[in-house]
């Protein structure tokens, strides 16, 4: 994922959240807003899912997954916010998940 590519001002986050539609699972809350600006991901893992090292590999792993399947993606503006569970999973079914959710909710 590209640094173009991500949502970083907390404003945008905000903004995404509040005013965006929401799609929640046991992994997972997905919020989304149509900008119509580009496709854009901002990922929000919070400091109870572990620490730093853990954080960042949870990180790496959703870039990987989003790169490998944007084209399941519409252009919006996406806040992906990790739940804790998602670190009893492995990656393979944690890119399943994921991308169920993208097609069930997203392609309503």
């Amino acid at each position: 994922m590209k640094r173009l590519e991500m949502v970083k001002k907390n404003a945008d986050f905000q903004d995404i959240i509040e005013n965006g539609k929401c799609l929640k699972d046991t992994y997972y809350n997905i919020y989304y807003k149509d900008k119509g600006n580009g496709l854009k991901f901002g990922l929000a893992v919070s400091k109870k899912i572990g620490n730093a090292v853990v954080r960042n590999k949870v990180k790496r792993r959703l870039r990987s997954i989003i790169d490998s399947n944007k084209k399941l993606f519409s252009n919006n503006n996406y806040i992906i916010m990790v739940k804790k569970a998602v670190l009893d999973i492995p990656f393979k079914e944690m890119e399943e998940k994921l991308t169920q959710m993208i097609q069930k909710g997203l392609n309503k």
